[in-house]
């Protein structure tokens, strides 16, 4: 059999697993890796705190997609291929113990990121792929077979394949090389990120954290629940960034400029909550609402609610009346608040857009519109919330995107 020659364009973690799963399935290509920095791996170091969330232990596929507010139903035929469950098995049986922490999010033994990435490292040496650092490719051109590479500093190579694994580009010019080979490019912006309330005193309680908030967008759909984290700029948390990556297109188009409606005891029925206050009203009818609270959030925040609805904390529980509970029950859950902008979440910057799914053969990876380009990683208009996800369509899209279109 003839040795082909494969470039996979991109150093990160879709690249690295493309380059692997080329010379698994095909041992005798001839596969080089390109990195246009002087570092690999970067959103793999940095990932969880520098511990790298790996994955999220979730093996029924169907839930699993639904961590996806872009590409979730396309992705199945992914996850069918290369699920969470061969993730782990890919990493554990080549030495690298993981853990599934209560939450669901999969992490290595160590705590630390460095077990991954030596990992990969190793694996692309072992496999003879050679890496070159340093690498700008201004252009890509289809020949009559395969594709020519245009170098920045370097003479211009063949190769009968290629993977893209750029990544995600905040700008629609870092797609502009894909656009010109027939490619619809869905304008990129950001996904994951946290909320800006410069404007609100709730930011003066930063370190608080609610365990289960629901989080509304308001004028849309949107509603998410889980833990939120004020901060002393604004929300953060597993709720917020939810909301920021299944809000990421109509948050961009309101210019980041919203309210939402925070409901902080992640409960609705709202004859249910006056039925619980008048008892506890019954009682302790002597005792200081400020000293003692009916639902169980912290007490920084329960004492803000009250000044809030101008109920003071020195009041006992039987000077409270109906009408002021009512205020009570609606500030614990309907709480408004206005957002003036987006901060990127720790170094996880993620972004929505990129290649049109339209254009891609799920199956292999493969371009729709030209033959021997593959697909894999945020280069895609795939994104997902945080706990492992993005690193998930990772695997997976460089597992199936280095098979070639082979079964």
């Amino acid at each position: 059999m003839e040795i082909k020659k494969v470039a996979v364009i991109g150093g990160g973690a879709a690249g690295f697993f493309a380059a692997i799963s080329v010379k698994e399935n095909h041992p005798t290509h001839q596969v080089i890796l390109f990195e246009k920095t002087s570092k690999v791996l970067s959103k793999v170091k940095v990932s969880g705190g520098g511990r790298c969330n790996v994955t999220h232990n979730c093996s029924d596929i169907s839930d699993l997609c639904n961590a996806y507010p872009r590409g979730g139903k396309k992705l199945k035929s992914l996850f069918y291929q290369f699920s969470t469950n061969d993730t782990i098995d890919w990493f554990e049986s080549r030495g690298v113990p993981l853990k599934t922490e209560k939450d669901g999010r999969v992490f290595p033994v160590s705590n630390n990121s460095q077990s991954i990435t030596d990992c990969l490292i190793n694996e692309i040496n072992r496999l003879n792929v050679k890496l070159e650092l340093g690498q700008t490719i201004e252009n890509i051109e289809q020949e009559k077979i395969g594709w020519k590479l245009k170098f920045k500093d370097q003479p211009n190579q063949n190769f009968d394949a290629v993977i893209i694994a750029t990544g995600g580009s905040p700008k629609l010019k870092g797609f502009e090389w894909l656009h010109n080979l027939g490619h619809n490019i869905i304008h990129p912006i950001p996904s994951l990120f946290t909320f800006n309330m410069p404007n609100e005193s709730i930011i003066e309680l930063m370190g608080l954290v609610v365990e289960k908030a629901r989080v509304k967008i308001k004028n849309s759909k949107i509603q998410t629940q889980g833990p939120l984290l004020v901060t002393h700029w604004g929300m953060s948390g597993p709720a917020i960034l939810k909301a920021s990556a299944f809000g990421a297109r109509f948050l961009s188009e309101h210019e980041y400029q919203f309210e939402i409606e925070v409901n902080w005891i992640n409960e609705t029925n709202t004859d249910l909550l006056f039925d619980q206050l008048q008892h506890f009203s019954q009682l302790n009818p002597h005792k200081r609402i400020g000293n003692h609270k009916v639902f169980l959030i912290p007490n920084r925040l329960w004492i803000f609610l009250l000044s809030k609805v101008e109920i003071p904390v020195e009041k006992k529980w039987n000077e409270i009346g109906k009408k002021k509970f009512r205020k009570l029950i609606t500030i614990l859950t309907q709480d408004n608040y206005k957002v003036s902008g987006k901060t990127t979440f720790k170094e996880e910057f993620v972004t929505c857009g990129g290649i049109d799914l339209n254009d891609i053969n799920f199956k292999t990876m493969g371009s729709k519109k030209v033959n021997n380009l593959y697909f894999a990683g945020e280069v895609i208009d795939v994104d997902a919330i945080t706990g492992g996800y993005n690193f998930q369509a990772a695997w997976s899209g460089g597992f199936v995107a280095g098979k070639l279109g082979s079964k």
